[in-house]
């Protein structure tokens, strides 16, 4: 057996034994063996001792296709159905979710060791990963939950029409179109929400395709659904709580990573009173500098769509948050200026303990933005992202 035949048969060997006792896991306070076991199975290169990846790569504009693509893309090495929102009760009391489904590959799609993968329920070269987190700004508490799983057997997987992620019971569906359910249920706290597209999907970048580095393939198809009007239930312990409010969707696909001395990034979704929404993100370098293929883009509220590249937009940090668990710190203020949309956005946390400590530790939480547009006076709420302050993200992505 040659190296490369090994290096592709100990990972499934490896899953076999970790992810079976890994369906019914939920999150602990911190990761577990089988946890950390886990981890390099989904963050294994891509690559070939010759350079070259077995995976496609997201290198042509205009290449996404509705509805083919809310399914999944076996032959992108990673990919991500990610959702988060800003709900609030009948009473006026805030709560902020997200609740993502990853599918990781570890080989390519239906081989393993260059032949055809045998039929069976039962096997399967895909990893799902899901997060499910819910803010309770009232009573200033943070639920993070993680699960993990594989998609022989139903347990996982991911389909464009009709449209539907799962992971076990945790499921994201369409229910009728232009509406879909999120259901996630954990020992306490639970989403039972329904949302409902307003605005079509928004293409980032080029056509949809998001450059995340100077090196070819190093990029992303990467679209949104925002401003997604939301209604349903959270539950706290017990207590049932019916909620609206609104929702963001991200869905990436990719075979890619970040360039060399790329430690993390900083991702901001924001959804203005006035109908509008703006997304960026900046990937910060181990040199205090920012990777320039760092983008973003605005929707206005008549939905007319400004593309943003690095220099469109000035972030100044103006607060900071130390976790009592990681000890990473975290900014927890921000100002947000855009000259070319005579915007500027001053914000915070809106509680600021929304650190997930799982099997990569990072900060998502919700926020809260005032500010003015073109001289009118805005408000936003949303969602920031923040990675590789715990610890550098390069080789994880």
């Amino acid at each position: 057996m040659n190296g490369n035949s090994k290096r592709i048969l100990i990972p499934f060997i490896l899953l076999a034994a970790i992810v079976g006792g890994l369906f019914l896991w939920r999150q602990p306070a911190a990761p577990t063996t089988a946890q950390a076991s886990l981890l390099p199975l989904l963050t294994a290169e891509d690559s070939a001792s010759d350079g070259t990846s077995p995976f496609a790569r997201a290198t042509i504009p205009n290449d996404i296709e509705f509805p083919r693509d809310f399914g999944p893309h076996p032959e992108y090495q990673t990919e991500w159905w990610y959702y988060t929102g800003n709900l609030e009760g009948e009473d006026g009391r805030l709560f902020g979710y997200q609740f993502t489904i990853f599918r990781r590959a570890l080989s390519p799609p239906m081989m393993d060791n260059g032949l055809p993968l045998t039929e069976s329920a039962w096997r399967s070269n895909q990893v799902y990963l899901a997060h499910f987190a819910l803010s309770d700004i009232a009573n200033n508490a943070f639920y993070p939950h993680e699960r993990f799983s594989r998609a022989g057997a139903g347990l996982a997987g991911a389909q464009a029409a009709p449209y539907r992620v799962w992971l076990e019971d945790w499921v994201i569906e369409e229910i009728a179109p232009g509406q879909v359910r999120l259901l996630a249920q954990a020992e306490d706290v639970g989403l039972d929400i329904v949302l409902m597209q307003t605005l079509p999907p928004i293409l980032h970048g080029d056509g949809g395709l998001s450059p995340k580095g100077p090196e070819p393939g190093n990029a992303s198809y990467y679209y949104s659904q925002v401003r997604q009007q939301s209604a349903g239930t959270v539950r706290v312990g017990s207590e049932v709580i019916p909620v609206t409010g609104l929702s963001w969707k991200d869905h990436e696909y990719s075979t890619s990573a970040l360039s060399l001395g790329a430690i993390g990034w900083d991702w901001f979704s924001l959804q203005l009173d006035n109908g509008a929404a703006l997304m960026f993100f900046q990937i910060r370098r181990e040199d205090g500098t920012l990777e320039p293929f760092s983008s973003g883009t605005f929707i206005a509220a008549d939905g007319s769509i400004t593309y943003l590249d690095r220099a469109a937009w000035e972030l100044t940090v103006t607060d900071a948050w130390t976790s009592p668990t990681s000890g990473a710190e975290y900014p927890a203020g921000w100002r947000i200026q855009v000259a070319e949309l005579e915007l500027e956005l001053e914000g915070r946390p809106l509680m600021p303990n929304q650190e997930l400590n799982v099997s990569t530790v990072y900060w998502e939480g919700a926020v809260e933005f005032n500010g003015a547009l073109a001289g009118a006076r805005v408000r936003a709420r949303g969602y920031i992202e923040m990675t590789g302050y715990a610890g550098s993200m390069e080789g994880r992505l």
